[in-house]
């Protein structure tokens, strides 16, 4: 057995990641550490008496690189046999829909694939090959951001999914012994292109800030935070369990009763706080915290302040409520006629369409023509319905719509809204999809043309 595997099957053991019978994968990009990861729990998988697979997602990010890195994966797991569990999204429509980062909706999508996977009960634990770079880099972008000692905590070896665990074994080796450990078994990996743009904040992290800080001040620098990643872990699992058993009489059902918190140091009060507002699905600011605490201070006994996602705290007399924002009503279906030549106003899709006659030329997106004769039929745009079933152009049959909007991850009064065209009782052309229809040089069309405004309805 080599001595890394040596190690790293003491850490697991110490820390309890991992137990006999369990199914467990391996979170597989094919760069060097999960690649790493991988070989080790393969080599390490009769010692633990576990049953391995990998997974991979494709982000669809880098083209032909992205589909590339899937085969290397696929290829490794059938030269290690070890069966492999595949998935892939939209990561660049997510965040444009969400307006988050790439690598904030790439991390998404790929965690949503984790808990798919371990809420199916298909695995046990889900293995990432975060490694002791990553934490540091980690940690010193949460204090460079403003963190506490939650967040200076960094990446915990386990976190906790429904019924399983995503689980971090590589957490205290480096990346340098992972590619030395790859080398002496001649195993290749791929390089992520991405990982060298200095767009990405962590990148310039990784390869201009940690690297000129060990030079200038601390060769140990990653040890260094590592290390403090680990005090303030054990922190916040001491100051938790102390938290929890203030709750009952200063915050009894999530009210926060004045008179006690105030005699709570402040340490105390703001852990108070963070508590409730996980329990509710908060995500509060120090400026936040800082309000709530003045409002319990003050005299006055009816003061309010406004917190993220519409919520607001509201103290009245000696105590202090926390208010979720209104419900929105339930999205109502809707349908519309489309006429030939016209422009027709969808509120409820936050979208105009126009339909236009037209040859059918390269200026022209496939994806967005139908027939010219079905303007005879009575095109009409409306929701899509339980039970609709679309056949896209170059597939070979119909799938029910429920399952094309699977890959897409529309979530909410979006997914419930999202538009269709019909000729007459047939769906023909479908947002984000396309037509049902292959359209050649020279073809007489309908060019369908929707405009997605800016000022659409809130989905």
């Amino acid at each position: 057995m080599h001595e890394l595997a040596q190690r790293v099957l003491r850490h697991i053991r110490r820390e309890g990641l991992i137990h006999p019978g369990q199914r467990v994968a391996v979170a597989v990009s094919g760069g060097a550490d999960s690649v790493s990861l991988l070989r080790l729990l393969s080599e390490l998988k009769g010692e633990l008496g576990i049953v391995l697979f990998a997974a991979h997602f494709n982000h669809k990010l880098r083209g032909q690189e992205s589909d590339s890195d899937q085969q290397f994966v696929e290829d490794l797991c059938l030269k290690l046999k070890i069966a492999l569990l595949a998935d892939s999204g939209h990561v660049r429509w997510l965040a444009a829909r969400d307006r988050l980062s790439l690598e904030t909706a790439a991390r998404n999508l790929r965690y949503e694939f984790f808990r798919r996977l371990l809420t199916a009960n298909k695995l046990d634990r889900i293995a990432t090959a975060h490694t002791l770079d990553d934490q540091a880099e980690t940690v010193l972008m949460k204090f460079a951001r403003g963190a506490g000692t939650r967040g200076l905590a960094g990446i915990y070896p386990q976190l906790r999914v429904d019924n399983g665990l995503i689980i971090r074994p590589l957490l205290p080796f480096k990346r340098i012994e992972l590619e030395s450990y790859l080398n002496s078994l001649d195993q290749d990996w791929r390089e992520d292109s991405s990982n060298r743009d200095r767009h990405h904040s962590r990148n310039r992290v990784r390869h201009c800030i940690l690297p000129m800080i060990e030079s200038e001040l601390n060769p140990s620098l990653r040890e260094i935070l590592a290390g403090s990643a680990e005090i303030a872990r054990a922190e916040e699992q001491f100051w938790e369990a102390e938290t929890a058993k203030l709750l009952p009489t200063v915050a009894p059902g999530g009210a926060i009763m004045v008179p006690e918190f105030r005699l709570l140091p402040s340490a105390l009060q703001r852990r108070v706080l963070l508590v409730i507002a996980d329990s509710l699905g908060l995500q509060l600011t120090f400026r936040h915290v800082a309000e709530i605490c003045e409002i319990a201070t003050q005299e006055t006994a009816a003061t309010e302040c406004s917190l993220p996602g519409g919520w607001s705290a509201n103290r009245k007399g000696n105590t202090i409520e926390f208010t979720r924002p209104a419900v929105r009503p339930e999205p109502q279906d809707y349908e519309y006629p489309l006429d030939t030549g016209a422009k027709t106003r969808i509120n409820e899709a936050g979208s105009t369409f126009e339909v236009k006659l037209a040859s059918f030329s390269p200026e022209y997106n496939p994806r967005d023509c139908l027939p010219a004769h079905l303007s005879q039929k009575g095109l009409r745009v409306r929701n899509w319905r339980a039970g609709d079933r679309f056949q896209p152009a170059h597939s070979k049959s119909p799938k029910k719509i429920k399952e094309l909007l699977q890959p897409m991850h529309i979530n909410g009064a979006a997914r419930k809204l999202w538009p269709v065209i019909l000729a007459e009782d047939t769906i023909v052309w479908m947002r984000g999809v396309g037509s049902f229809f292959s359209p050649k040089s020279g073809d007489e069309v309908i060019v369908v043309h929707e405009i997605r405004s800016s000022e659409a309805v809130e989905l």
